[in-house]
């Protein structure tokens, strides 16, 4: 239940209403002149211990090229975060200035900002502003009592896991190609991640929809419920240093056009109060951090871009930014991209690679509590069980870590994998309540080709390859993999410890191009999207098991998409 309250200048008249609502009377247009601003401050959301608000000054004098709105509290209410505005605080006194995107402020031209705050006791609005020195008309509203108990619970305070009780987003854009497809119309309502993989895409790239067009659809879809929407975000300077086919706009050097040009904006349009009733879950650089534990030099995997990001610093850098900017809006979720277990799960990567998300996690102002959780397996094809073998098991003398598929790995599946990492993480001293996603996408595996067993126990190797369900020739393959299918939908709280499986990566859109394609996204050619490529040391030297006549990464890719849903595990009706 809203309250309101309307506090006026002296000179002005006042009526009270029959509620006991107090409003103001302008006589006519020259009333409304005389008024050199405007304030309207509305409390969005107020709880026990905090709340959101917002502001908005009109400015009826002179045209500005800067501003800065000023006030006071009567009790103890403190800033704690604020967007659209520098909002800073001295004891009760609180200034907020304008950013430097924002500074003009045309004659009768409006600007808003938020912030959150806490307090104990009272929330009482403050009684003047003034704009530049010069004292506004106050329009004001919001909760000034404690909440009434019929009220629902207030948003921004972030609940434990954002898909418990929530619907998720349906991107339309995918949605109408998959049901564009033969048979697509079974899948096409599924929720899927909105990838933000360059500046363009905030604002939409070739007439499609931009971050804000997606959040308004967001709020249609969502109802008078919950509602998750999914970010990638996904434009680091020198990204993916060790796959040529997902390189981006940004060189290994542009850190600043990272932070001004592409997270500052994204904050600005997620801060917005209007869209603060959507859960908005992030995910956070997909395939950056593990690359400075595994492929930098003294590593046979090592390649010179990696070590250029090593040592220049800007993964860790642009990954902490963008949790600290990312985590100051009180209904944003983030999770960090944790690799997959195919990468990480050996004994020399694991530990090292979450020591290095630490590190980003209490890089440029982020701290740990800017995490709500992890992601595995984004855009990847680890399957999630594997239900015909364990490490712990020995078969013909040897243990199944021996086999050349596991390889002396500690994990065979995402789901353990995720398990164990979420473990690790808490003893670092990340918050014992993270959650973790499995991106489930494309790691279905069923088909024909699915084992029902375990395989013959003749040697460790027959029974180990005779009963996994993933099919690739190594788990270091990760383009557009044949055989592979759409594996668990999208499910809120699935197993202790994992928030949610979800469909991250769009399936349908490419990894990356068979061949070489001139295009303007940055991209380039990679050879393990080569169906006749041999291999590299990534993937022990084995073929790439890539489908052929593939597009550039993120474009749609029929004939994957087919292949997707032949191969679904559980399977489509």
């Amino acid at each position: 239940m809203s309250r309101t309250r309307t506090a006026l200048l002296a000179a002005m008249a006042l009526v009270a209403g029959a509620t006991g609502t107090a409003f103001a009377v302008v006589p006519g247009d020259a009333g409304a002149a005389a008024v050199p601003c405007t304030v309207d401050y509305k409390v969005q959301n107020q709880w026990s211990t905090g709340f959101t608000a917002s502001v908005t000054v009109t400015n009826n004098g002179a045209a500005k090229s800067s501003w800065a709105v000023k006030w006071s509290y009567a009790g103890n209410q403190k800033v704690t975060n604020g967007w659209n505005a520098k909002v800073t605080q001295s004891g009760a006194d609180v200034t907020a200035a304008n950013e430097s995107y924002n500074g003009t402020l045309a004659t009768g031209g409006s600007a808003t900002f938020g912030f959150q705050g806490s307090y104990s006791g009272t929330n009482a609005i403050p009684a003047t502003f003034t704009l530049d020195g010069v004292t506004c008309n106050v329009d004001s509203g919001g909760p000034t009592d404690p909440p009434d108990p019929t009220d629902p619970p207030p948003t921004g305070d972030r609940v434990d896991n954002p898909y418990s009780g929530a619907k998720v987003y349906v991107n339309p854009e995918w949605s109408a190609k998959a049901a564009a497809e033969p048979g697509g119309s079974r899948i096409a309502n599924q929720p899927t991640g909105v990838w933000l993989d360059r500046t363009a895409a905030i604002e939409g790239v070739n007439g499609g929809m931009g971050l804000r067009d997606h959040l308004d659809e967001a709020l249609r879809q969502k109802g008078s419920g919950e509602l998750v929407v999914q970010l990638v975000i996904y434009n680091l300077p020198g990204r993916d240093c060790a796959a040529l086919a997902s390189n981006g706009e940004l060189g290994p050097t542009e850190i600043d056009k990272y932070r001004t040009q592409y997270i500052d904006p994204i904050k600005t349009i997620l801060a917005d109060p209007k869209y603060a009733s959507l859960r908005i879950v992030t995910t956070v650089e997909i395939d950056s951090l593990p690359n400075l534990v595994t492929n930098v030099s003294p590593r046979s995997t090592a390649t010179p871009n990696c070590d250029v990001m090593k040592a220049n610093g800007n993964y860790v850098k642009g990954v902490g930014y963008a949790l600290n900017k990312l985590g100051d809006v009180p209904n944003v979720y983030n999770y960090v991209d944790a690799g997959h277990h195919g990468w990480l799960g050996w004994d020399d990567n694991f530990g090292a690679s979450a020591e290095m998300f630490k590190q980003a996690a209490t890089a440029e102002g982020a701290t740990v509590a800017d995490v709500h959780g992890f992601i595995a397996n984004t855009a990847n094809y680890s399957a999630l069980k594997e239900d015909h073998f364990s490490v712990d098991q020995t078969v013909a003398g040897k243990s199944v870590r021996e086999s050349k598929w596991v390889s002396w790995n500690r994990y065979v599946d995402e789901l353990s994998y995720a398990q164990a990492l979420r473990e690790k993480l808490v003893s670092l001293g990340f918050d014992s309540k993270i959650g973790m996603l499995i991106d489930t996408s494309r790691n279905g595996w069923g088909g024909t080709a699915r084992p029902t067993g375990p395989g013959a126990t003749t040697s460790v190797d027959t029974y180990v390859d005779g009963g996994r369900y993933d099919r690739r020739f190594n788990t270091g393959n990760w383009c557009n993999q044949k055989g592979a299918g759409l594996g668990e939908r999208p499910k809120a709280s699935p197993e202790p410890g994992i928030d949610a499986y979800v469909w991250m990566k769009p399936p349908g859109e490419s990894d990356g191009a068979s061949k070489a394609i001139d295009n303007d996204e940055g991209k380039g050619f990679d050879r393990m999207c080569d169906p006749t490529y041999t291999g590299n040391p990534r993937n022990d030297n084995n073929m790439s098991g890539a489908l052929p006549d593939a597009p550039i990464s993120g474009h749609w890719f029929s004939a994957q998409f087919q292949e997707l849903m032949k191969n679904a595990y559980p399977p489509l009706s």
